[in-house]
């Protein structure tokens, strides 16, 4: 072989070389995203987020009477986030919204689980009677319908979808890699020993990312009665706490309990996980967003719904793993979980009744600690537990800290006085000896 050959035949192989090492595309964690043996995203079944944000509009559009769609916006370190708000709210002028039973619900919290912003889209669809559910009658359901206002945010984290849609299919994360699930002030950043920064990363304070800024003033400025955090990855219905492994004492959690379990009888043959997140999944969770609407929103009844996960597929496979691959499992999962929405504006008035006046009827002033205080007293709130408005937005962390060194330096410094004062007296000496 002649020198010029020689070198064609090594620029070839160079060029070869990097055209295979170019095509293989490997995620954060390793996984080998053109993998043909992972599951891609089924473009059959799903929406692109740009379609599915552009149906609801245009559903939106279609019934100005029931429905109406507002962009929150909020910006941190350079980092934007869009969060699209959809309210329902039949004769709006005939009452006021807060005469109104109010439930919050969201969906797409993280980035991978597609299959919860479709049931987000089919609620809708539903709420404005463009489709219905085969055993719901009708005129039952717009009587009920009539007592209720309702906020849906259909994909709370749109930038980590983004992420998702481009291949990443295991991305959870937001825009930044942080886990919007971690991201709340109850118990934020304590890590188990199996803590994964992949999957758990709490951001660098709490409420550090504008999607979670966003929740939390609509949360606040909402004043729901009823909040679901809609995920996948399981079969479960979860109820407080996320942070330890037991549920809250009282009536209201008396209440969640005996909802989840109809739910689970009705729409989930018995085969739904029941209790606290923390006492059931097996891990706790610090920074949760549930455990911050009900310990610090006070919402009454407060849920995370987990509505599909396939237990056989690989860890790697997640869009397998999180998402119904074939119509008939999507259908169903989409079907089940929308009756069991409806159940709960059936049956939710009578649970908050029993909650809500077991609260009047104990209402009194209580003592509270210092970290309740400045969690839950410092943050304004206006409405049937004595909420006000906020008007803190610091990193209570931070406000703990500073709190608890005043308190310290306080005692301190009574103590150095009350030490002075007792030097300088001096002894009274008789003047007749003893």
């Amino acid at each position: 072989m002649g020198r010029l050959g020689f070198l064609f035949f090594f620029f070839s192989w160079c060029f070869l070389a990097s055209l295979q090492f170019f095509s293989i595309v490997v995620d954060a964690k390793g996984n080998n995203l053109n993998d043909p043996s992972l599951t891609p995203i089924n473009r059959d079944l799903y929406h692109s987020s740009e379609d599915l944000m552009e149906e609801i509009k245009a559903l939106v559009n279609r019934h100005p009477d029931k429905l109406t769609l507002e962009t929150v916006k909020s910006r941190n370190k350079g980092y934007q986030a869009d969060v699209k708000v959809v309210t329902f709210c039949r004769r709006r002028q005939e009452s006021d919204d807060k005469s109104k039973f109010r439930i919050l619900l969201s969906f797409g919290q993280h980035g991978r689980e597609l299959i919860t912003s479709e049931l987000a889209l089919r609620i809708l669809t539903i709420l404005s009677e463009e489709q219905f559910l085969p055993d719901l009658d009708p005129t039952s359901l717009n009587s009920t319908l009539d007592k209720f206002i309702i906020k849906v945010v259909p994909m709370e984290n749109s930038n980590g979808r983004e992420l998702v849609e481009a291949g990443d299919l295991c991305e959870r994360r937001n825009g930044r890699g942080v886990d919007l699930n971690r991201n709340w002030s109850v118990d934020w950043g304590k890590k188990e020993k199996d803590y994964d920064p992949y999957e758990e990363n709490p951001g660098t304070a709490p409420f550090s990312e504008p999607e979670t800024q966003i929740m939390r003033k609509l949360g606040i400025s909402f004043d729901p009665h009823i909040w679901v955090n809609v995920h996948s990855g399981m079969e479960a219905l979860f109820m407080p706490y996320d942070h330890k492994n037991t549920t809250p004492d009282g009536i209201a959690s008396q209440q969640m309990k005996l909802l989840l379990k109809k739910l689970n009888h009705l729409h989930c043959d018995e085969r739904c996980m029941i209790g606290s997140g923390g006492g059931s999944v097996g891990y706790l969770a610090h920074g949760t967003a549930t455990d911050y609407m009900y310990d610090i929103v006070k919402v009454p009844m407060a849920f995370t719904f987990e509505i599909y996960g396939d237990e056989a597929a690989s860890p790697k496979d997640c869009f397998k793993m999180f998402n119904p691959t074939d119509i008939n499992t999507f259908n169903r999962v989409l079907n089940d979980w929308s009756a069991a929405f409806f159940t709960i504006l059936k049956l939710g008035p009578h649970q908050l009744g029993e909650i809500l006046s077991k609260a009047s009827s104990s209402k009194s002033e209580k003592w509270v600690s210092i970290d309740e205080y400045l969690e839950g007293y410092l943050m304004e709130r206006s409405s049937r537990y004595g909420k006000k408005k906020e008007v803190l937005e610091l990193g209570m962390q931070e406000i703990r800290t500073y709190f608890r060194l005043f308190l310290l330096s306080s005692v301190l410094l009574m103590f150095m006085f009350c030490a002075r004062i007792s030097k300088g007296k001096r002894p009274i000496v008789s003047a007749i000896p003893l």
